[in-house]
């Protein structure tokens, strides 16, 4: 696996965190995730690893927390969910790339009396490697839970707690029913906390993985905020983009009706149609020049029949039909006139529809290119080289899920 430097990692991440040019509006509906991710920043700059256990109430997290530090720091009873917030405690060990390890402990994600039970989802979601500790056989619940954290992007490790509860042939069967209900295409370790069995995995775990997983956290945290900030304006920008073609679709119905000669002919439409393209561009933020706008224009025309046909056509067909009305009135006493209102109308009901469909697919094409003119932070991640299953693996799931849960096709006018 290519080596991976934190200090590099920072910088680009800090940089591209600077080119992000926030309105005051978007600091204000995005503050959470914004605060989030600085502390995640902050982290990385730090060479901090953040490890969450989480489970339902009662499975012991945080006697296994304590097992590792090897000190009662965080509290424990006979009754279940005595841990009622998430509490964090350093965990020092020795690595060369690593400089702190932060452990925390969470409430159970079943325990009624937790205040803000998606703040502490969030948080442990935010971790660079979870513990999801159970004291037996998967349930429907747990499963359920560790899928989403999978789906997420996240690495997970299943620890086995409460052994002294089964025998030996009871422990073994456990595991298989737990390693049989797990992703088949991951390799998610199920680790039995017996003494230093789990210390020593995490040790070697992190002296592994732990500099990968804390730049890919941080740039997974970065692409979800990016992402959230993207939808936001998208859906800000589909209202300009309808009024706006809703605008040009009124002038051009009005000049197509109202015009009864061959004064405003294809090549008015035409320019219009440019002007359109050209406004829709500066509301996606891509700075296209004139022969940029023509040839998006060119390409939808020829790639859609009905749009081509009434732009070049219908429009002329029915502005002939129009002129040669006008030119026989005179010797019909105004007869022929009595057509001219309804052609006048289903043309003007043409440029509409026209425009409409015109202004739709432009805005399509325009935000297909305008993709290109940024760097996203999944583009760092795909940039990086994984040759180890391990994380390249969980990488994977995190883009099919990305690009399944993110299609912004629909929030195009």
């Amino acid at each position: 696996m290519k080596h991976l430097k934190v200090d590099k990692n920072y910088i680009l991440l800090k940089n591209w965190w600077e080119t992000i040019d926030l309105t005051n509006y978007e600091k204000s509906f995005f503050n959470r995730e914004i605060i989030s991710f600085n502390q995640q920043l902050f982290r990385l700059k730090e060479k901090k690893i953040r490890i969450g256990t989480y489970g339902k109430s009662g499975v012991g997290k945080s006697s296994v927390l304590n097992s590792l530090l090897k000190k009662d720091i965080f509290k424990t009873d006979i009754i279940n969910g005595t841990t009622r917030e998430i509490q964090a405690k350093t965990w020092t060990i020795k690595h060369q790339n690593i400089n702190i390890v932060e452990l925390l402990d969470s409430p159970g994600y079943d325990f009624c009396n937790i205040k803000f039970p998606e703040k502490v989802y969030s948080r442990v979601n935010h971790s660079d490697l979870i513990l999801f500790i159970v004291s037996g056989d998967l349930n429907r619940n747990e499963l359920s839970e560790i899928q989403s954290m999978i789906k997420d992007g996240k690495k997970i490790i299943v620890i086995l707690n409460k052994i002294d509860l089964f025998k030996k042939n009871e422990l073994n069967e456990i595991i298989e029913n737990i390693k049989f209900k797990l992703p088949k295409d991951l390799n998610i370790p199920i680790i039995i906390n017996h003494e230093n069995n789990l210390k020593n995995y995490l040790t070697k775990i992190i002296n592994k993985y732990g500099e990968i997983l804390l730049i890919l956290n941080s740039l997974q945290l970065a692409d979800k905020l990016f992402l959230r900030i993207k939808e936001q304006r998208l859906k800000r920008r589909q209202k300009l983009a309808q009024s706006t073609i809703g605008k040009f679709s009124t002038i051009k119905a009005s000049a197509v009706a109202l015009n009864p000669f061959i004064l405003f002919d294809v090549a008015g439409s035409f320019a219009l149609d440019t002007a359109l393209i050209s406004e829709l561009s500066k509301i996606y933020g891509l700075k296209l020049k004139s022969e940029s706008t023509r040839k998006i224009f060119k390409n939808i025309s020829i790639n859609n029949l009905f749009l081509g046909v009434t732009q070049v056509g219908v429009n002329s067909s029915f502005n002939f039909v129009k002129k040669v009305i006008l030119l026989t009135a005179p010797f019909t006493n105004g007869l022929s006139l009595l057509p001219y209102g309804p052609i006048a109308i289903i043309q003007a009901a043409i440029a509409v529809r026209s425009t409409k469909n015109l202004g739709k697919l432009a805005a399509k094409e325009i935000f297909i290119r305008s993709k290109a003119s940024f760097i996203e932070p999944a583009i760092m991640i795909q940039n990086m080289t994984f040759n180890d299953p391990e994380i390249f693996n969980h990488i994977n799931i995190y883009f099919s899920n990305r690009n399944l849960n993110n299609n912004f096709i629909s929030f195009l006018p």
